[in-house]
Protein backbone atom coordinates (compact mmCIF):
# COMPACT_ATOMS: atom_id res chain seq x y z
CA UNK A 1 0.00 0.00 0.00
CA UNK A 2 1.86 3.21 -1.17
CA UNK A 3 2.25 5.74 1.87
CA UNK A 4 0.24 9.06 2.30
CA UNK A 5 3.04 11.43 0.76
CA UNK A 6 3.03 8.91 -2.19
CA UNK A 7 -0.64 9.38 -2.78
CA UNK A 8 -0.28 13.42 -2.49
CA UNK A 9 2.70 13.52 -5.03
CA UNK A 10 -0.09 12.27 -7.31
CA UNK A 11 -1.65 15.79 -6.76
CA UNK A 12 1.69 17.61 -7.48
CA UNK A 13 1.32 18.42 -11.23
CA UNK A 14 -2.23 19.90 -11.21
CA UNK A 15 -0.53 22.04 -8.26
CA UNK A 16 2.04 23.22 -10.19
CA UNK A 17 0.00 23.71 -13.02
CA UNK A 18 -2.09 25.86 -12.07
CA UNK A 19 -19.60 22.12 7.89
CA UNK A 20 -19.95 20.31 9.50
CA UNK A 21 -16.97 19.10 11.90
CA UNK A 22 -17.60 22.25 14.07
CA UNK A 23 -16.29 22.87 17.14
CA UNK A 24 -18.96 22.41 20.03
CA UNK A 25 -19.42 26.31 20.39
CA UNK A 26 -21.21 28.27 22.70
CA UNK A 27 -23.96 31.27 21.67
CA UNK A 28 -21.58 34.09 23.31
CA UNK A 29 -18.36 32.63 21.37
CA UNK A 30 -16.12 36.24 20.43
CA UNK A 31 -12.82 37.67 20.45
CA UNK A 32 -10.60 40.67 19.06
CA UNK A 33 -7.88 40.18 16.53
CA UNK A 34 -5.67 42.26 14.98
CA UNK A 35 -5.51 42.70 11.13
CA UNK A 36 -2.36 43.49 9.41
CA UNK A 37 -1.46 44.37 6.06
CA UNK A 38 0.38 41.65 4.17
CA UNK A 39 2.71 44.55 3.36
CA UNK A 40 3.31 46.02 6.54
CA UNK A 41 6.29 46.69 7.96
CA UNK A 42 8.47 45.18 4.28
CA UNK A 43 10.13 48.75 3.66
CA UNK A 44 7.97 49.87 1.11
CA UNK A 45 7.35 53.12 -0.48
CA UNK A 46 3.83 54.66 -0.86
CA UNK A 47 4.41 53.98 -4.60
CA UNK A 48 5.34 50.10 -4.02
CA UNK A 49 2.57 49.65 -1.98
CA UNK A 50 0.09 51.05 -4.24
CA UNK A 51 1.81 48.71 -7.08
CA UNK A 52 2.07 45.66 -5.27
CA UNK A 53 -1.43 46.02 -4.19
CA UNK A 54 -2.83 46.92 -7.90
CA UNK A 55 -0.95 43.82 -8.94
CA UNK A 56 -2.70 41.70 -6.50
CA UNK A 57 -6.37 43.17 -7.05
CA UNK A 58 -5.71 42.34 -10.88
CA UNK A 59 -4.81 38.76 -9.94
CA UNK A 60 -7.87 38.20 -7.59
CA UNK A 61 -10.58 39.72 -9.96
CA UNK A 62 -9.20 37.74 -13.00
CA UNK A 63 -9.84 34.66 -11.05
CA UNK A 64 -13.39 35.72 -9.63
CA UNK A 65 -14.40 36.09 -13.40
CA UNK A 66 -13.05 32.67 -14.24
CA UNK A 67 -14.42 30.81 -11.82
CA UNK A 68 -17.90 33.05 -12.82
CA UNK A 69 -17.71 31.71 -15.91
CA UNK A 70 -17.49 27.98 -15.23
CA UNK A 71 -20.53 25.49 -15.98
CA UNK A 72 -23.08 25.86 -13.51
CA UNK A 73 -22.52 22.71 -10.75
CA UNK A 74 -18.82 22.30 -11.77
CA UNK A 75 -18.43 21.47 -8.37
CA UNK A 76 -14.56 20.18 -8.98
CA UNK A 77 -13.52 23.03 -11.24
CA UNK A 78 -14.31 25.28 -8.87
CA UNK A 79 -12.47 23.49 -6.28
CA UNK A 80 -9.27 23.97 -8.80
CA UNK A 81 -10.21 27.83 -8.70
CA UNK A 82 -12.11 29.97 -6.15
CA UNK A 83 -10.03 32.67 -5.36
CA UNK A 84 -5.96 33.56 -5.07
CA UNK A 85 -4.79 32.80 -1.06
CA UNK A 86 -1.43 34.48 -2.59
CA UNK A 87 -3.79 37.59 -3.30
CA UNK A 88 -5.33 38.41 -0.19
CA UNK A 89 -4.84 42.30 1.62
CA UNK A 90 -4.56 41.31 5.16
CA UNK A 91 -3.20 38.71 7.73
CA UNK A 92 -4.62 37.60 11.08
CA UNK A 93 -3.08 35.70 14.17
CA UNK A 94 -4.15 32.07 14.87
CA UNK A 95 -2.81 29.47 17.27
CA UNK A 96 -2.54 25.73 16.75
CA UNK A 97 -2.16 22.93 18.62
CA UNK A 98 -1.60 21.93 21.84
CA UNK A 99 0.70 23.31 22.95
CA UNK A 100 -0.31 26.54 21.52
CA UNK A 101 2.02 27.40 18.71
CA UNK A 102 1.45 31.15 16.54
CA UNK A 103 0.69 31.67 13.08
CA UNK A 104 -0.27 34.12 10.80
CA UNK A 105 -2.88 33.33 7.89
CA UNK A 106 -4.19 35.41 5.24
CA UNK A 107 -8.07 36.36 6.24
CA UNK A 108 -10.11 36.01 3.08
CA UNK A 109 -14.22 36.70 3.23
CA UNK A 110 -14.06 34.83 -0.43
CA UNK A 111 -13.49 31.39 0.87
CA UNK A 112 -14.20 28.80 2.99
CA UNK A 113 -11.23 26.24 4.46
CA UNK A 114 -8.95 27.21 7.33
CA UNK A 115 -5.30 25.77 6.44
CA UNK A 116 -2.03 25.73 7.05
CA UNK A 117 1.68 24.53 5.92
CA UNK A 118 2.32 21.40 7.57
CA UNK A 119 5.55 19.15 8.51
CA UNK A 120 6.13 16.45 7.06
CA UNK A 121 6.31 19.02 4.10
CA UNK A 122 6.66 16.92 0.58
CA UNK A 123 6.57 20.82 -1.15
CA UNK A 124 5.58 24.28 1.01
CA UNK A 125 6.34 27.84 0.27
CA UNK A 126 8.22 30.05 2.64
CA UNK A 127 7.00 31.10 5.46
CA UNK A 128 8.51 33.26 8.40
CA UNK A 129 7.62 30.54 11.36
CA UNK A 130 8.26 26.76 11.02
CA UNK A 131 5.74 24.71 9.27
CA UNK A 132 2.88 23.45 12.00
CA UNK A 133 4.16 19.52 12.90
CA UNK A 134 1.07 17.65 13.68
CA UNK A 135 3.33 14.98 15.65
CA UNK A 136 3.90 17.58 18.14
CA UNK A 137 0.12 18.53 18.81
CA UNK A 138 -1.59 16.52 22.00
CA UNK A 139 -4.93 17.37 20.22
CA UNK A 140 -4.46 17.02 16.31
CA UNK A 141 -7.05 14.13 14.73
CA UNK A 142 -7.62 13.25 11.24
CA UNK A 143 -10.86 13.02 10.10
CA UNK A 144 -12.12 10.13 8.49
CA UNK A 145 -13.64 10.14 4.74
CA UNK A 146 -17.07 9.46 6.23
CA UNK A 147 -16.98 12.78 8.31
CA UNK A 148 -19.81 15.58 7.93
CA UNK A 149 -16.36 17.65 7.69
CA UNK A 150 -14.74 15.57 4.64
CA UNK A 151 -18.03 15.39 2.67
CA UNK A 152 -18.10 19.64 3.15
CA UNK A 153 -15.27 19.45 0.73
CA UNK A 154 -15.95 20.34 -2.94
CA UNK A 155 -13.89 17.38 -4.60
CA UNK A 156 -12.91 15.08 -0.79
CA UNK A 157 -10.65 12.04 -1.62
CA UNK A 158 -9.94 9.40 0.42
CA UNK A 159 -6.72 7.83 1.29
CA UNK A 160 -6.32 4.44 4.02
CA UNK A 161 -10.18 5.90 5.36
CA UNK A 162 -8.02 9.18 6.14
CA UNK A 163 -10.08 12.78 4.66
CA UNK A 164 -7.60 14.41 1.83
CA UNK A 165 -8.20 17.90 0.67
CA UNK A 166 -7.29 19.49 -2.21
CA UNK A 167 -7.31 23.46 -3.13
CA UNK A 168 -6.63 25.23 -6.24
CA UNK A 169 -6.84 29.23 -5.93
CA UNK A 170 -6.17 30.25 -9.17
CA UNK A 171 -2.96 30.03 -11.12
CA UNK A 172 -0.58 30.94 -8.55
CA UNK A 173 -1.75 29.25 -5.43
CA UNK A 174 -2.48 25.42 -3.93
CA UNK A 175 -2.65 23.14 -1.05
CA UNK A 176 -3.21 19.73 -0.76
CA UNK A 177 -3.38 17.25 2.46
CA UNK A 178 -5.08 16.14 5.50
CA UNK A 179 -8.18 17.28 6.40
CA UNK A 180 -7.98 17.01 10.75
CA UNK A 181 -9.60 18.33 13.74
CA UNK A 182 -7.57 20.64 16.07
CA UNK A 183 -7.60 23.33 18.80
CA UNK A 184 -7.27 26.91 17.30
CA UNK A 185 -6.61 29.67 19.66
CA UNK A 186 -7.74 33.58 18.43
CA UNK A 187 -7.83 36.62 19.84
CA UNK A 188 -5.52 39.15 21.75
CA UNK A 189 -5.47 39.50 25.39
CA UNK A 190 -8.56 39.55 27.08
CA UNK A 191 -10.62 38.14 24.30
CA UNK A 192 -8.40 35.21 23.44
CA UNK A 193 -10.65 32.02 23.38
CA UNK A 194 -8.85 28.65 22.27
CA UNK A 195 -11.88 26.71 20.34
CA UNK A 196 -11.35 22.36 20.23
CA UNK A 197 -12.59 20.62 17.44
CA UNK A 198 -12.03 22.64 14.67
CA UNK A 199 -11.50 21.45 11.34
CA UNK A 200 -8.88 22.31 9.63
CA UNK A 201 -6.79 21.54 6.04
CA UNK A 202 -3.23 20.46 7.28
CA UNK A 203 -1.09 21.39 3.96
CA UNK A 204 1.78 18.97 2.92
CA UNK A 205 1.60 20.20 -0.51
CA UNK A 206 1.78 24.11 -1.22
CA UNK A 207 2.85 26.29 -4.11
CA UNK A 208 2.52 29.78 -5.06
CA UNK A 209 2.95 32.64 -2.37
CA UNK A 210 1.19 33.16 1.17
CA UNK A 211 1.97 36.83 1.32
CA UNK A 212 4.13 36.44 4.91
CA UNK A 213 1.76 33.97 6.37
CA UNK A 214 1.83 30.81 7.11
CA UNK A 215 -1.90 29.61 5.11
CA UNK A 216 -5.51 31.04 5.28
CA UNK A 217 -8.60 31.34 7.51
CA UNK A 218 -11.51 31.18 5.13
CA UNK A 219 -14.60 33.88 6.15
CA UNK A 220 -17.25 32.93 3.62
CA UNK A 221 -20.79 31.57 4.21
CA UNK A 222 -20.02 27.77 3.62
CA UNK A 223 -19.93 25.05 6.43
CA UNK A 224 -16.03 24.47 6.71
CA UNK A 225 -15.63 28.57 7.14
CA UNK A 226 -14.18 30.11 10.78
CA UNK A 227 -17.58 31.55 10.39
CA UNK A 228 -19.57 28.90 10.02
CA UNK A 229 -17.77 26.18 12.46
CA UNK A 230 -18.03 28.74 15.70
CA UNK A 231 -21.71 28.58 15.49
CA UNK A 232 -21.39 32.55 16.09
CA UNK A 233 -22.51 34.20 12.44
CA UNK A 234 -21.36 37.66 13.12
CA UNK A 235 -17.89 39.26 12.79
CA UNK A 236 -17.02 42.93 11.21
CA UNK A 237 -13.79 44.66 10.73
CA UNK A 238 -12.20 48.55 10.79
CA UNK A 239 -9.60 48.86 8.11
CA UNK A 240 -7.20 51.60 8.72
CA UNK A 241 -6.07 53.90 6.00
CA UNK A 242 -4.60 51.94 3.06
CA UNK A 243 -0.35 53.80 3.88
CA UNK A 244 -1.32 54.06 7.55
CA UNK A 245 1.48 51.98 9.26
CA UNK A 246 -1.94 51.41 12.50
CA UNK A 247 -3.23 47.93 12.08
CA UNK A 248 -6.58 47.28 11.70
CA UNK A 249 -9.04 45.59 13.86
CA UNK A 250 -11.37 42.28 13.23
CA UNK A 251 -14.22 41.55 16.03
CA UNK A 252 -15.63 38.23 16.24
CA UNK A 253 -19.21 36.79 17.32
CA UNK A 254 -20.36 38.92 20.61
CA UNK A 255 -17.73 41.64 20.21
CA UNK A 256 -19.42 42.64 16.37
CA UNK A 257 -21.46 45.23 16.88
CA UNK A 258 -21.16 48.55 15.36
CA UNK A 259 -22.43 50.81 18.72
CA UNK A 260 -20.10 53.30 19.98
CA UNK A 261 -18.11 53.08 16.96
CA UNK A 262 -19.44 56.21 14.89
CA UNK A 263 -17.94 59.14 15.38
CA UNK A 264 -19.59 61.24 13.39
CA UNK A 265 -23.18 60.20 14.50
CA UNK A 266 -23.87 58.99 10.80
CA UNK A 267 -26.78 56.23 11.33
CA UNK A 268 -25.65 52.61 11.19
CA UNK A 269 -27.07 51.14 7.51
CA UNK A 270 -27.69 48.43 6.35
CA UNK A 271 -28.13 46.32 3.03
CA UNK A 272 -29.39 42.16 2.71
CA UNK A 273 -26.85 39.59 1.47
CA UNK A 274 -28.18 37.89 -1.72
CA UNK A 275 -27.20 34.14 -2.03
CA UNK A 276 -25.90 33.07 -5.27
CA UNK A 277 -26.71 29.34 -6.33
CA UNK A 278 -24.09 29.34 -8.02
CA UNK A 279 -20.85 31.04 -5.91
CA UNK A 280 -22.78 30.72 -2.47
CA UNK A 281 -19.55 30.93 -0.50
CA UNK A 282 -19.06 34.77 -1.53
CA UNK A 283 -21.10 37.70 -0.11
CA UNK A 284 -23.11 39.22 -2.97
CA UNK A 285 -25.33 42.64 -2.36
CA UNK A 286 -27.91 44.10 -4.72
CA UNK A 287 -26.55 46.91 -6.07
CA UNK A 288 -29.15 49.43 -7.54
CA UNK A 289 -26.71 52.70 -8.92
CA UNK A 290 -24.16 55.11 -8.53
CA UNK A 291 -24.43 59.37 -8.14
CA UNK A 292 -21.17 60.83 -8.58
CA UNK A 293 -21.87 64.93 -8.18
CA UNK A 294 -25.22 64.38 -6.75
CA UNK A 295 -26.44 62.66 -9.98
CA UNK A 296 -27.79 59.26 -10.18
CA UNK A 297 -26.45 58.03 -13.07
CA UNK A 298 -27.97 56.59 -15.79
CA UNK A 299 -26.91 52.81 -15.10
CA UNK A 300 -29.99 49.91 -15.62
CA UNK A 301 -30.03 48.23 -12.31
CA UNK A 302 -29.55 45.02 -14.29
CA UNK A 303 -25.87 45.91 -14.60
CA UNK A 304 -25.21 45.24 -10.90
CA UNK A 305 -27.43 42.16 -10.90
CA UNK A 306 -26.82 37.88 -11.03
CA UNK A 307 -27.29 36.49 -14.04
CA UNK A 308 -30.07 33.66 -12.87
CA UNK A 309 -29.25 31.31 -15.77
CA UNK A 310 -25.80 30.84 -14.85
CA UNK A 311 -25.11 32.77 -12.07
CA UNK A 312 -22.35 35.28 -13.78
CA UNK A 313 -22.22 38.86 -12.34
CA UNK A 314 -23.63 40.54 -9.59
CA UNK A 315 -21.79 42.48 -6.61
CA UNK A 316 -19.58 40.87 -4.40
CA UNK A 317 -17.90 42.78 -1.26
CA UNK A 318 -14.43 41.21 -0.77
CA UNK A 319 -11.62 42.43 1.86
CA UNK A 320 -9.29 40.68 -0.36
CA UNK A 321 -9.68 43.01 -3.30
CA UNK A 322 -7.84 46.54 -3.01
CA UNK A 323 -9.93 48.58 -5.09
CA UNK A 324 -13.25 48.35 -6.55
CA UNK A 325 -14.39 46.88 -9.67
CA UNK A 326 -17.60 47.82 -11.51
CA UNK A 327 -19.18 46.28 -14.11
CA UNK A 328 -17.95 47.74 -17.70
CA UNK A 329 -21.39 49.69 -18.47
CA UNK A 330 -21.51 51.19 -14.92
CA UNK A 331 -17.83 51.98 -14.75
CA UNK A 332 -18.11 53.27 -18.38
CA UNK A 333 -21.07 55.55 -16.83
CA UNK A 334 -18.57 56.78 -14.01
CA UNK A 335 -15.55 57.49 -15.51
CA UNK A 336 -17.47 59.80 -17.55
CA UNK A 337 -19.29 61.69 -14.85
CA UNK A 338 -16.15 62.19 -13.48
CA UNK A 339 -14.36 63.43 -16.55
CA UNK A 340 -17.32 65.66 -17.19
CA UNK A 341 -17.15 67.36 -13.30
CA UNK A 342 -13.79 67.53 -13.11
CA UNK A 343 -11.98 70.64 -14.60
CA UNK A 344 -9.05 68.86 -14.54
CA UNK A 345 -6.79 67.30 -18.13
CA UNK A 346 -7.24 63.61 -18.20
CA UNK A 347 -4.34 61.99 -18.45
CA UNK A 348 -3.60 59.16 -21.74
CA UNK A 349 -2.40 56.33 -19.16
CA UNK A 350 -0.33 53.28 -20.82
CA UNK A 351 -2.42 49.99 -21.30
CA UNK A 352 -0.56 48.69 -18.20
CA UNK A 353 -2.25 50.70 -15.99
CA UNK A 354 -5.07 49.34 -13.40
CA UNK A 355 -5.98 52.75 -12.83
CA UNK A 356 -7.39 54.53 -16.17
CA UNK A 357 -9.53 57.50 -14.76
CA UNK A 358 -6.87 59.87 -14.19
CA UNK A 359 -6.29 63.85 -14.16
CA UNK A 360 -3.08 66.07 -14.11
CA UNK A 361 -2.09 66.92 -10.26
CA UNK A 362 -1.49 69.28 -8.83
CA UNK A 363 -3.88 71.71 -10.44
CA UNK A 364 -2.34 74.76 -12.06
CA UNK A 365 -1.82 77.70 -9.72
CA UNK A 366 -4.47 79.83 -8.69
CA UNK A 367 -6.83 76.90 -10.04
CA UNK A 368 -9.85 75.49 -7.66
CA UNK A 369 -10.69 72.35 -8.15
CA UNK A 370 -13.90 70.76 -6.54
CA UNK A 371 -14.27 66.76 -6.43
CA UNK A 372 -17.31 65.16 -7.08
CA UNK A 373 -19.36 63.23 -4.27
CA UNK A 374 -19.59 59.02 -4.94
CA UNK A 375 -22.33 57.45 -3.09
CA UNK A 376 -22.72 53.81 -3.81
CA UNK A 377 -26.72 52.45 -3.71
CA UNK A 378 -27.90 49.56 -2.23
CA UNK A 379 -31.05 48.31 -1.59
CA UNK A 380 -31.87 49.93 1.66
CA UNK A 381 -28.69 51.95 2.15
CA UNK A 382 -26.64 54.48 0.21
CA UNK A 383 -22.67 54.19 0.91
CA UNK A 384 -21.57 58.33 0.95
CA UNK A 385 -17.84 57.66 0.58
CA UNK A 386 -15.36 59.91 1.51
CA UNK A 387 -12.91 61.36 -0.98
CA UNK A 388 -9.90 59.53 0.79
CA UNK A 389 -11.57 56.25 0.25
CA UNK A 390 -12.05 56.73 -3.82
CA UNK A 391 -9.22 59.08 -5.17
CA UNK A 392 -5.54 58.45 -4.87
CA UNK A 393 -2.50 59.76 -6.39
CA UNK A 394 -1.10 57.03 -8.60
CA UNK A 395 2.58 57.76 -8.68
CA UNK A 396 3.08 55.02 -12.05
CA UNK A 397 0.94 57.65 -13.95
CA UNK A 398 3.21 60.78 -13.39
CA UNK A 399 1.38 61.35 -10.06
CA UNK A 400 -2.12 61.66 -11.66
CA UNK A 401 -5.17 62.29 -9.11
CA UNK A 402 -6.60 58.83 -10.15
CA UNK A 403 -9.98 56.91 -9.53
CA UNK A 404 -9.55 54.37 -7.21
CA UNK A 405 -11.97 52.11 -9.58
CA UNK A 406 -11.30 49.81 -12.31
CA UNK A 407 -13.61 47.79 -15.20
CA UNK A 408 -14.50 44.45 -14.81
CA UNK A 409 -15.49 42.52 -17.53
CA UNK A 410 -18.13 40.38 -15.63
CA UNK A 411 -19.51 41.72 -12.11
CA UNK A 412 -18.68 44.34 -9.82
CA UNK A 413 -16.71 43.93 -6.64
CA UNK A 414 -16.19 46.51 -3.83
CA UNK A 415 -12.62 46.28 -2.41
CA UNK A 416 -11.36 46.79 1.14
CA UNK A 417 -9.79 50.63 -0.04
CA UNK A 418 -13.34 51.93 -0.39
CA UNK A 419 -14.22 50.05 3.08
CA UNK A 420 -11.44 52.31 5.24
CA UNK A 421 -12.60 53.96 8.17
CA UNK A 422 -15.96 52.43 7.90
CA UNK A 423 -16.98 49.50 10.75
CA UNK A 424 -18.71 46.61 8.60
CA UNK A 425 -20.29 44.18 9.73
CA UNK A 426 -21.29 40.88 8.37
CA UNK A 427 -24.60 39.44 10.07
CA UNK A 428 -25.29 35.85 8.74
CA UNK A 429 -28.26 35.34 11.06
CA UNK A 430 -30.00 37.79 9.69
CA UNK A 431 -28.40 37.86 6.20
CA UNK A 432 -27.20 41.79 6.77
CA UNK A 433 -24.38 43.38 5.82
CA UNK A 434 -24.22 46.84 8.27
CA UNK A 435 -21.64 49.61 7.77
CA UNK A 436 -20.70 53.29 9.46
CA UNK A 437 -17.91 55.48 9.45
CA UNK A 438 -15.81 54.50 11.93
CA UNK A 439 -11.96 55.64 13.36
CA UNK A 440 -10.16 53.04 13.23
CA UNK A 441 -7.13 53.93 14.02
CA UNK A 442 -8.39 54.50 17.62
CA UNK A 443 -10.40 50.95 18.02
Amino acid sequence: MPSLAAFLVLLLPPLLLSAAGAAEAEELIGFKATLRHVDADAGYTEEQLLSRALRRSSARVATLQSLAALAPGDAITAARILVLASDGEYLMEMGIGTPTRYYSAILDTGSDLIWTQCAPCLLCVDQPTPYFDPARSATYRSLGCASPACNALYYPLCYQKVCVYQYFYGDSASTAGVLANETFTFGTNETRVSLPGISFGCGNLNAGSLANGSGMVGFGRGSLSLVSQLGSPRFSYCLTSFLSPVPSRLYFGVYATLNSTNASSEPVQSTPFVVNPALPTMYFLNMTGISVGGYLLPIDPAVFAINDTDGTGGTIIDSGTTITYLAEPAYDAVRAAFASQITLPLLNVTDASVLDTCFQWPPPPRQSVTLPQLVLHFDGADWELPLQNYMLVDPSTGGGLCLAMASSSDGSIIGSYQHQNFNVLYDLENSLMSFVPAPCHLM
